[in-house]
């Protein structure tokens, strides 16, 4: 009877052969009147069908084995999806800040050129109907409003990625995910802190008129 065995190459569980069941032996006819001749066809008997339930019980053991062997591999794979659903929602995550730094890009961009572009018009005694610190007041409102808003991405990414790392440390520890898989700093995250740097000095040029370099 052939056992369930994993594949030396490739390692994965091997499915045992299909059990051709025999037909157990059949009852024996014996003579009641010789009562020792009886006893050894019965003996004989009782030992074919014990040999038959051993077939059955070691293809029984060998199914088990390959289920065992499968459940291992089901739960690695588990394991695995796991991780890679954690990377998932990290990158997820990643894509929201993207979205607002795109935001508040904008709003410090558009902010900063309208300064620029009405303070220039204002010096040239250029007629544009509003005063000389609209340009500036309109200005300074729209960066403050790109770094608010980069500031409250960047602290919401922050502590949900804190959080994000500490359920998977927690999983890690009870041996529901591999605690290998990378988990590297969130580039998105330097570069919201850079463009956050930008809009500070974009705001302090306006408000006290300041030369940028370049």
């Amino acid at each position: 009877m052939s056992h369930a065995s994993k594949d030396s190459n490739a390692g994965e569980p091997t499915r045992p052969a299909k059990f051709v069941e025999t037909a157990p032996p059949p009852l024996p006819q014996v003579d009641a009147s010789d009562a020792d001749a009886a006893s050894v066809t019965y003996s004989h008997y009782r030992t074919g069908l014990s040999n038959h339930r051993t077939q059955l019980s070691e293809h029984r053991t060998s199914l088990s084995e390959y289920r065992t062997d499968l459940s291992g591999e089901r739960t690695e794979m588990s394991m695995r999806r796991t991780g890679l659903s954690f990377q998932r929602t990290r990158m997820s995550a990643d894509r929201t800040l993207m979205s607002i730094i795109r935001t508040a890009l904008s709003l410090i961009g558009f902010g900063f050129t309208i300064y620029q572009v009405f303070s220039k018009m204002v010096a040239n005694a250029l007629h544009v109907g509003f005063g000389g610190d609209a340009p500036r007041n309109f200005g300074v409102a729209l960066v403050a409003l790109g770094v608010l808003l980069l500031t409250l991405g960047i602290v919401y990414h922050i502590r949900y990625m804190r959080a994000l790392r500490g359920e998977r440390e927690a999983m890690a520890r009870e041996g529901l995910v591999h605690a290998d898989s990378p988990y590297p700093l969130s580039l998105s995250l330097v570069t919201a802190v850079l463009l956050w740097g930008i809009g500070l000095v974009a705001i302090a040029s306006m408000v006290f008129d300041l030369t940028l370099p370049g």
